[in-house]
């Protein structure tokens, strides 16, 4: 039987969800801390977390972290608030297998604990723990999931990689997260001279912090604690192909050196070994960060900067290139179709409307994650308005719009009658809720600039004033 640990707060939420899951065959163990949690996962043995990003003492983006770092087998589910997307979908770049929102709906949550734990169960068990964790060695296929779009900016983005991929310049790409950075870098490496040679993408987020010079560049044996083995890192595997640099800006200033040497020596030096070791890399680096200012501040190295900068492409956000969402959407409706064995033949023109009107800030990521919720809730044979997360919706005339019910809630499950008989009114109180963190979480972010907020909201001035007195934001 599945081991699942449950880390949530809220003890009423906790008992409904492994009560849930209990009665579906999983064996579920709970706590409500970080702390508590790594305590429990030391000692015993877990196939899942699915743990609340909001803990009384940390986070649940901490405890995966942590997670992966000890056990990079584990599979992580982050539970989120909706204003929390953002977050959500940088704990996916740490190795999350998903997140799901509240109020959680149970099919869903049902469905993506059985397809964290069936890809768990078909991972290879040859590859080492460490590997599993921050890197993916691929070699280029025929097939890709690269869409290139017909927008004018598709098409410039295009050329561009056609044009630096023969080379063997370093390749920095800049984006917004979740915009296909690294679908960007295969696609360079695939149209390379090196493109009979290994693919490797390592994500500099989620490098164990002491061990980062490890995971890339080795160790020989002894030359720390734990340090059983000589380790081959992930530019010696790189040899002869590709090597990618997800959130190259989150690498200590220590082993930033240790990059730009390789870079300009083409050798390394396995920690703790006295012998240098000749390699044959492309440096492909991405960032959503703005590295120009943190070589100001002294937090990256401007001549590292500059050696991984030597052309620069830019990942663009999926709001600038609406002429292309068709072609992503027909894209992850087919793949979500097939993973979750549906038939779903579209979206209706009320979905497409909402779609169009979206500024999708979580970009390809949130669009693919949308969709395969969507597929799995919907049971005609086109995607409505009801199987979308509320957070689509505009937000300056949600509140009058009919509010979703066919999905029920676990909050919907265990309701009294009485509190049964009115769902609009405690869907519309949720929303009230959440509208009001919404708004306050984006006027803290742009330090309280109310015409910024207005544009972020997607709501005009008078509407937002409007909102903050009825909210008391004021």
């Amino acid at each position: 039987m599945p081991q699942i640990l449950l880390v949530e707060d809220d003890l009423t939420y906790s008992r409904i969800v492994k009560t849930f899951l209990e009665k579906n065959s999983f064996d579920v163990m709970t706590t409500t801390k970080v702390k508590e949690a790594q305590n429990i996962l030391n000692t015993g043995k877990f196939d899942l977390i699915i743990a609340d990003f909001r803990l009384p003492d940390g986070t649940g983006m901490e405890l995966l972290q942590w997670a992966k770092a000890h056990f990079p087998r584990l599979q992580v589910i982050l539970i989120t608030h909706y204003s929390d997307i953002r977050i959500a979908i940088k704990a996916m770049k740490l190795g999350a297998f998903e997140y799901i929102t509240k109020p959680i709906n149970p099919d869903e949550l049902l469905a993506t604990v059985k397809e964290s734990l069936s890809q768990k169960a078909v991972e290879k068990t040859v590859e080492s723990p460490k590997e599993a964790v921050t890197s993916k060695v691929q070699k280029p296929s025929a097939a890709s999931t690269y869409v290139t779009g017909e927008s004018q900016e598709a098409e410039k983005l295009e050329k561009h990689i056609h044009l630096v991929a023969p080379t063997d310049l370093s390749v920095l790409v800049l984006g917004e997260t979740g915009t296909g950075k690294e679908l960007i870098s295969k696609r360079i490496h695939e149209f390379s001279q090196r493109k009979n040679g290994p693919f490797v993408a390592i994500d500099c987020g989620a490098l164990p912090k002491d061990l980062a010079g490890s995971e890339l560049f080795g160790h020989v044996k002894g030359a720390f604690t734990g340090a059983l083995d000589n380790k081959t890192g992930h530019f010696e595997s790189a040899n002869g192909g590709t090597i990618f640099l997800d959130e190259i800006g989150n690498l200590s200033y220590d082993v930033q050196i240790q990059l730009l040497r390789a870079i300009q020596e083409r050798k390394i030096r396995k920690i703790g070994g006295n012998k240098e070791i000749d390699i044959d890399v492309r440096i492909i680096a991405a960032t959503n960060e703005n590295l120009t200012s943190q070589s100001g501040d002294a937090v990256f190295r401007e001549d590292l900067y500059h050696r991984l900068n030597e052309f620069t492409l830019y990942a663009i956000p999926l709001r600038q290139r609406k002429a292309d969402l068709e072609f992503f959407v027909n894209g992850f409706l087919s793949e979500s179709n097939e993973r979750l064995n549906k038939s779903i033949k579209g979206l209706s023109p009320e979905v497409w409307d909402i779609f169009y009107n979206y500024d999708w800030p979580g970009n390809l990521r949130e669009l693919r994650n949308i969709i395969k919720r969507a597929v799995l809730l919907s049971s005609g044979d086109k995607i409505e308005k009801e199987a979308l997360p509320l957070e689509l919706y505009d937000t300056a005339f949600l509140s009058e719009r009919p509010l979703p019910t066919a999905a029920p809630t676990f909050q919907a499950i265990t309701s009294t009658p009485s509190a049964a008989s009115a769902p609009g009114q405690d869907y519309k109180s949720q929303w009230k809720e959440q509208e009001k963190e919404l708004i306050q979480k984006v006027l803290q972010d742009t330090r309280f600039n109310k015409s910024k907020t207005a544009r972020i909201l997607n709501m005009d001035r008078k509407t937002l004033y409007s909102k903050l007195e009825k909210y008391g934001l004021e």
